[in-house]
């Protein structure tokens, strides 16, 4: 990514001093997240994270309810005039690996990280809640605060939207609204584009059956390892000749296993991997391709193929003019300097476009390079090393109580 987009401050009194705001809850914001961290749990089923943020929520004048399929929170802050409904969403899972950060606050559950900031998340939009409820009187309308388990693959999306997430309030939230904590941007910084933001991501596995034989007389056999190994290279190059140019497009092989020692030719081979897209068309082309290529070369080689395609997320599309909006809110609340117009989508995946196939709204990420380091060079989301700048929660936590304040303007 380059440097940040210079974008016209907008000054708007509404704004003024939520920033300030935030920052006065810095304490309580980092607490929370670092409670969190030290326990992380993953999937659908987060019961302390969920204590956690009903614990923090306790007190303030929302309508709070827990999902029946899964540990979410769904919590309704109605302002003081009628209006309509906005969304604003934190993932709460963490990811099943080890951490070695180096933090003192670092995961206490053997295997299992906050790897990708979803407690950063959960802390940034509780304390936006306590900020907003302290400005209800300013809000025509209501907020729906989306707390979700399992967007690690695990669609927890798409079972709160099942549950009446998008309901809430009692109509239909019109504008939706996320952020993503990101150690490769400059801290602070709010980036996002019109359009496709992020990828995708479906997965296949594929399985080569043959006959196992000596590895000495391979013309007794039917040998499934150089048809597995013709397969991987023939993926790549589909994609260069099966999808157009201009429509991206990621197919990667992750997993190739065969075989228990060498002179054994296996009687089969397995592969595994992901499929990346920003467009549903060229996703479904690649469904569809993928298996026939590979039971194609299977069947030249004398061999038998299962192929399949799993469906996981779609492609995260934001709704231009709300994401031109997120970044003059940008400026206006954070500074010209702390904006950034992403030129490309990444291609990476996210739940939250299921929220956003439904509402029209934007995903942004949120700068939180580590102090001193370089954002080109820091440990990356997903990474065991993983680190964030805290002070760059107070930026979400302004960020998301300006995006109400700005939909539900009276």
């Amino acid at each position: 990514m380059t440097g940040p987009t210079e974008l016209p401050s907008l000054p708007d009194a509404r704004f003024a001093g939520l920033l300030g705001e935030a920052r006065a809850r810095h304490a309580e914001t980092v607490a929370l997240r670092r409670a969190i961290h030290r326990n992380p749990e993953t999937g659908l089923q987060v019961p302390g994270t969920q204590r956690a943020v009903l614990d923090a929520l306790d007190g303030l004048p929302l309508q709070v309810s827990t999902g029946r399929t899964t540990t979410s929170v769904t919590a309704v802050l109605r302002g003081a005039r009628p209006g309509p409904a906005v969304l604003l969403r934190a993932d709460m899972d963490a990811l099943p690996m080890p951490e070695d950060s180096g933090e003192e606050f670092a995961s206490e559950v053997d295997g299992v990280m906050h790897a990708c900031g979803h407690d950063t998340h959960v802390a940034m939009l509780v304390s936006a809640a306590r900020l907003l409820a302290a400005h209800a009187d300013e809000l025509a309308g209501s907020v729906v605060f989306m707390f979700q388990p399992g967007e690690e693959g695990h669609h927890g999306a798409r079972h709160m939207i099942h549950e009446g997430v998008l309901d809430a309030a009692g109509a239909r939230v019109e504008s939706a609204f996320a952020l993503h904590t990101y150690a490769n941007l400059p801290s602070g910084t709010i980036a996002t584009r019109p359009g496709p933001v992020l990828a995708s991501a479906d997965t296949f596995s594929v399985e080569v059956i043959g006959a196992g034989g000596h590895a000495s007389m391979p013309h007794n056999a039917i040998d499934p390892v150089p048809a597995a190994a013709e397969i991987v290279t023939a993926l790549q190059t589909m994609v260069t000749r099966r999808v157009n140019v201009f429509e991206p497009a990621v197919v990667t092989t992750t997993r190739i296993a065969a075989g228990t020692t060498d002179n054994v030719i296996p009687e089969s081979a397995e592969l595994a991997g992901t499929i990346r897209t920003l467009s549903e068309d060229t996703r479904a082309r690649l469904r569809t391709e993928l298996p026939r290529l590979c039971e194609s070369i299977g069947a030249a080689h004398g061999c038998r193929v299962g192929a399949n395609v799993r469906p996981g997320f779609p492609a995260t599309h934001t709704e231009p003019a709300r994401s031109e909006r997120a970044l003059e809110l940008a400026a206006d609340v954070l500074g010209a300097d702390h904006t950034h117009r992403m030129p490309d989508p990444v291609m990476g995946a996210e739940d939250f476009s299921y929220v956003l196939q439904r509402v029209p709204g934007t995903f942004a990420f949120l700068g939180a390079c580590p102090p001193g380091e370089d954002p080109a060079q820091a440990a990356p989301n997903h990474s065991n090393r993983v680190r964030y700048d805290e002070t760059a929660l107070d930026h979400g936590v302004a960020m998301y109580a300006a995006w109400a304040l700005d939909v539900l303007r009276p």
